[in-house]
């Protein structure tokens, strides 16, 4: 069984949700990115080298774990580190739908015109808009085929408007049968 798995996808793909679901079925811990590129949530960014410094420190506590999200562009070094890739893509609709509600979630009317959240959510999903279409120069699909290109594990896609359910049911029939 892989020990090692890291999940990536853009932002609202679901990564963080199926490595916290993968790590209530499997002996493993599931670490998030979020977690190591963020001092503040989403609003103060760590160093490279301490993101880099304190993801390895807690990845070596663990024989086995989940890492959700992007190290894309700054976490290069771990590429060695895994086991499986998971990479997960869904409809841009989809995806954008899911990002606007989780900005509601998480800061209500403070995202609407004039609220004081109102800029960074409409920079956020800007943002995270670009993925499907953009190049190089950004967190885009682009960049993760072209990060993912070179890795030395499998890589187990998961492309579609699949349920969580599903998406467990993929993975540990690809682990069961690898």
């Amino acid at each position: 069984m892989s020990g090692k798995i890291h999940i990536l996808g853009a932002a609202g793909s679901g990564t963080s949700t199926l490595g916290d679901s993968l790590s209530k079925v499997l002996p493993h811990k599931h670490l998030d990115t979020d977690d190591y590129f963020w001092i503040s949530k989403f609003t103060e960014q760590r160093q490279v080298t301490e993101r880099i410094k304190v993801l390895k420190k807690d990845l070596s506590l663990y024989e086995k774990w989940i890492l959700s999200g992007a190290v894309c562009g700054w976490g290069d070094e771990f590429k060695p580190y895994f086991d499986l890739v998971i990479f997960l893509w869904i409809p841009q609709n989809i995806r954008l739908q899911r990002l606007q509600q989780r900005e509601f979630q998480r800061y209500g009317n403070e995202i609407l015109a004039g609220g004081s959240k109102y800029d960074q959510s409409k920079v956020f999903l800007e943002w995270a808009s670009l993925y499907d279409n953009a190049g190089m120069e950004v967190r885009s699909k682009t960049l993760q085929e072209h990060w993912m290109a070179d890795l030395s594990c499998p890589i187990l896609r998961i492309e579609g408007d699949y349920s969580v359910e599903e998406q467990v049911n993929i993975v540990l029939n690809y682990l069961n049968s690898n």
